[in-house]
């Protein structure tokens, strides 16, 4: 936990003053963020934490490790794993806290001030970072500590702690001439402020993005509950008699309207996010990102950035990423076409005279789905209230893990729509704590995610249990009626508690090597591995029952969603691989000049014959997975780690859902361990083979002719 503040820097503490009625004198109000938590289980007291602590604090936690990075250096015994190591692993203890805090704030309850506080902290942050990674002197330490390891007496854990530091050290310029040093300097700050603009230009446009509706007749085809949804933004934005869809609506809207002139307007807007060519285009910061990334990658002796990032993934090089995503793209771009014409010829037969475009597809995918399965979303949305789907993931936890989700009242929380539950093993142990956000607002980000307040670890002796966040924008109540979600949704919700469990259930020893600190192409392995239970017949009656009658969804429906479960795979797979083809080709550029976007995208959907009635998942322009939330050449990472998911999640189907000693293995072996070893040796340790790719070529149906 934090560390006691010393007298000397009161001072810096100092924040906020104000009459004390009593004395007349001023009265001390402290920073909560450079004290100790004095609240339940230690989790932040947003209910004290003012916009105006962050930078203070930042400053304070900033000097504190610099503090700390100096004895370090200045210790006068010979360099060993504890007093440089460890020591180094601890020092920035309190600068994790803030960081973490803040960055979770601005992500869900955002503001011009703290997108300011933002813009003055990331160079701060910036050079914090380089000052350490550059810091000569420690880094002699840390690579005397490395040389020497094969003599010291160092556990698994210790010894993957060890490497890690020296790499990252390494990466981080350690060994560049003076010159180079300035050099990386510069690149990282000037990335770092583009980031924090790509992020903030996301979130405007998201928050702006109004797609409008005055006629009623123009609602032709939508669902009542799609409608319900719009009328009630519109209410919320003070156009009572309107309806207004957001992006969180996209899927919808393509998949009902009958209208397919506003199925083009909205289509055309959702993809051209960021790309305006107004004071919220990103074009100009992707381009300028990619060439830094490029010139920082060659700086530091890479070929590209993708070999920069990957060298410490599973993968270890992009031309593998390549290969593997070649292997997918073949069977899923033939079905694809398949697809596309059996809808041109449903087109035809129905009268229709144009070519089937994207923002057609779903719309007749739908009408397919429907006459060939007699299942569609609205049929299924009745048995997916909310409530119940979180109350059935959190079920399929207990069952395996022996572990209970109590929901708490009396712990500070940082918005009214958040809810705040205790993690507890069986017996009562205290596991962690769990947040939930699940509604969307102006001042949050988009998509689903999942982050820590804190992580866990263990400090002298004291096993810190993690304060873990999942974060959504699902479909909020509406008038009196409860909330209701997507099987789309309900995958998503799965997943991110997939992640949370991995923090939650942690049993490491260093911070960094704990929960989700792991190889960024295994992270995603746990949060699919936990989607797997959703739809399984049995897990489905459990919690997927009817919001006004209370019945479980009949058996006669769950089989026609099983049979739909591969339909459309192959359009879905190849959206998705056009877009993680995209994120490899702008980060393998061996050029450091800036690339024209849009050419750059149109010749990388081109080169794999990317059909025009599909098109990209994700434009660069809001790919904030690669340009935002530190993904760069790892979107490959979601198919990677369904090969992995699909392959352990048929142990389970061979020996039972919630085989107790299956489930314990996969406890043990995978979610306690975090990074603290090899991802591929934890993965066969559980499952006792290398991953194969075919059950999941089985599983989207690419393994039949």
């Amino acid at each position: 936990m934090k560390k006691q503040i010393a007298f000397s820097s009161f001072l810096s503490l100092i924040l906020l003053s104000c009459s004390d009625h009593t004395t007349g004198n001023k009265k001390i109000e402290l920073n909560p963020l450079l004290s100790d938590f004095d609240t339940p289980f230690n989790v932040p007291p947003f209910n004290r934490i003012k916009d105006e602590h962050f930078l203070p604090a930042f400053q304070h936690a900033m000097k504190e490790q610099k503090e700390a990075i100096d004895a370090i250096v200045n210790n006068s015994e010979a360099p060993s794993f504890g007093n440089t190591i460890e020591a180094l692993e601890h020092s920035g203890t309190l600068l994790d806290t803030v960081s973490s805090v803040f960055s979770i704030l601005n992500s869900t309850v955002t503001n011009e001030r703290k997108q300011e506080i933002a813009q003055q902290v990331s160079p701060l942050t910036s050079r914090h970072r380089d000052d350490i990674t550059l810091n000569g002197e420690l880094f002699d330490r840390i690579e005397t500590v490395y040389e020497k390891k094969d003599t010291l007496d160092l556990n698994v854990e210790q010894r993957t702690l060890l490497k890690k530091y020296y790499r990252d050290f390494v990466k981080g310029g350690s060994k560049l001439d003076p010159e180079q040093k300035v050099a990386l300097r510069r690149i990282n700050k000037e990335q770092s402020l583009l980031i924090l603009k790509f992020r903030n230009n996301v979130l405007k446009e998201s928050n702006w993005f109004a797609f409008v509706i005055e006629k009623e007749e123009e609602l032709a085809g939508l669902p009542k509950t799609v409608v319900d949804r719009a009328r009630a933004t519109a209410k919320r934005r003070d156009q009572e008699d309107k309806w207004i869809f957001t992006p969180n609506d996209v899927s919808d809207f393509l998949r009902y309207s009958n209208k397919r002139k506003l199925r083009k307007e909205f289509f055309n807007n959702y993809i051209n996010r960021g790309n305006n060519n107004d004071e919220l285009d990103n074009k100009a910061v992707v381009s300028r990102i990619v060439a830094l990334r490029a010139e920082r990658a060659q700086l530091l002796g890479y070929k590209t950035h993708a070999h920069f990032v990957l060298e410490d993934n599973m993968v270890k090089n992009p031309e593998t990423v390549y290969k593997f995503l070649d292997q997918l793209w073949q069977p899923a771009l033939a079905m694809a076409k398949a697809d596309a014409k059996e809808l041109q010829r449903m087109l035809t037969k129905d009268g229709k005279n144009f070519k089937l475009q994207p923002w057609d597809w779903r719309y007749y995918a739908e009408k397919q789905k429907q006459t060939r399965y007699n299942i569609d979303e609205e049929i299924l949305r009745p048995y997916f209230k909310l409530d119940n789907v979180i109350e059935g993931a959190f079920e399929v936890a207990k069952k395996l893990y022996g572990i209970q989700f109590i929901e708490k009242t009396d712990i500070p929380r940082y918005h009214e729509d958040v809810r705040v539950f205790e993690v507890i093993e069986g017996d009562g142990t205290h596991l962690g704590i769990l947040y939930t956000d699940y509604f969307p607002r102006a001042s949050k980000n988009s998509g689903g995610w999942a982050t820590f307040f804190r992580k866990q670890s263990r400090l002298d002796n004291k096993n810190i249990r993690p304060i873990v966040l999942n974060a959504f924008n699902l479909p909020q109540p509406s008038d009196d009626k409860p909330a209701f979600i997507t099987t789309g949704s309900v995958s998503t919700l799965f997943h991110e508690l997939g992640h949370a469990l991995h923090g939650l259930l942690s049993q490491c020893t260093y911070n960094s090597l704990s929960g989700t600190g792991v190889a960024g192409d295994f992270a995603e392995f746990l949060s699919q591995m936990m989607e797997n239970w959703a739809f399984e017949p049995e897990v489905l009656e459990t919690y997927a029952k009817h919001h006004e009658t209370g019945e479980p969804i009949p058996r006669e429906l769950i089989n026609k969603l099983q049979k739909a479960s591969r339909f459309n795979q192959a359009a879905g797979t190849v959206g998705y691989l056009a877009s993680a083809f995209l994120d490899l080709d702008l980060h393998t550029l061996t050029e450091t000049q800036e690339v024209d976007l849009e050419e750059f995208e149109a010749a990388s959907v081109k080169k794999r014959g990317l059909i025009a009635e599909i098109g990209l998942r994700y434009r660069s322009t809001y790919f904030e997975h690669i340009f935002n939330h530190g993904h760069s050449s790892e979107f490959y990472s979601y198919i990677w780690t369904e090969v992995l998911d699909a392959h352990a999640f048929e142990k389970f189907k061979e020996r039972g859902l919630f085989d107790q000693e299956t489930a314990h293995a996969f406890r043990k072996n995978i979610l306690e361990r975090g990074g603290t070893e090899e991802p591929m040796t934890l993965y066969r340790r559980f499952r006792g083979a290398d991953p194969s790719i075919e059950p999941l070529l089985k599983r989207k149906g690419f393994d039949t002719p």
